[in-house]
């Protein structure tokens, strides 16, 4: 297990806490929204994917050995980061019949909760959030908002300035990705994919691409998460496509203790703090 940690013990009761919560990882983050400031952050990944109960034994472990998360928390934010999800225009979401929607794509139990986040009221992202993560914080905390990452992904990209020219956008985990494709401020495309291999990386991104007629060598591909210059990923697709970029500063915050190596890997977090 691989840990990286900010801290302080500094308390301000106007903090935020922004947790992303996914069965490879954890991640926890206090912004002082007074001073726009980071007041703690710590990132957790985990050597084998975790069943949701023992998740559940983690956050607990990890509260109990971090004294900054017993602090007061004015307002907390969770995000989801799993592949029980589905999509669907709003026009034609029907509440009552949310598992209808997901049935397709993910084994759904009797004893599942189904929840669903609005984007920019145009989309709904409905999906499987874990109940006893939310039943343990809400105990912890009261009430408290929490949403699926690729809402959060979604509605930050399409906060970004109208782009004529089609821009794919590739938010990478361990052993997944979210591909989000925008064209002029309208979402064209998104969905998750798990792999194995470099080969498997490339492989979703250039079919996703060939069935909506987009060129490798035209098209701009923009990178953002846990993938680096360094990676095989980022390797082979150089090979392929012909515009890749990393994702440029996207919040204006300070962390109080230094800037972690690797910030781009937890932006979905950062950006849950707005």
């Amino acid at each position: 297990m691989v840990e990286t940690a900010i801290t302080t013990k500094e308390i301000n009761s106007n903090n935020k806490l922004s947790i992303q919560v996914s069965l490879n990882g954890l991640s926890f983050c206090i912004l002082d929204r007074d001073q726009a400031v980071i007041r703690f952050f710590k990132s957790i990944q985990f050597e084998k994917q975790l069943d949701p109960v023992k998740l559940l034994e983690q956050i607990e472990s990890i509260y109990d050995a971090n004294e900054e998360l017993q602090q007061p928390i004015a307002e907390v934010s969770l995000i989801f980061n799993n592949s029980l999800f589905s999509l669907v225009p709003a026009e034609l979401f029907d509440e009552d019949n949310a598992s209808n929607y997901l049935k397709f794509n993910t084994r759904i139990l009797k004893t599942d909760f189904i929840a669903h986040d609005e984007i920019r009221d145009e989309i709904i992202n409905i999906y499987i959030p874990y109940a006893n993560i939310t039943n343990y914080f809400f105990e912890k905390y009261g009430e408290f908002e929490y949403k699926h990452s690729l809402s959060v992904l979604i509605e930050s990209l399409l906060e970004l300035p109208k782009e004529p020219k089609t821009r794919l956008y590739l938010h990478a985990s361990q052993n997944n990705y979210d591909l989000v494709i925008i064209e002029n401020g309208k979402l064209v495309f998104a969905n998750s994919f798990e792999y194995e291999t470099p080969e498997d990386f490339l492989y979703y991104l250039l079919f996703t691409a060939e069935q909506l007629e987009l060129d490798p060598r035209s098209f701009e591909l923009i990178l953002l998460g846990a993938i680096t210059k360094d990676s095989e990923e980022y390797e082979i697709t150089w090979n392929y496509v012909r515009n890749i970029s990393f994702m440029g500063p996207f919040h204006s915050y300070d962390f109080e203790n230094g800037r972690p190596e690797e910030e781009l890997s937890e932006y979905l977090l950062i950006k849950s703090l707005a």
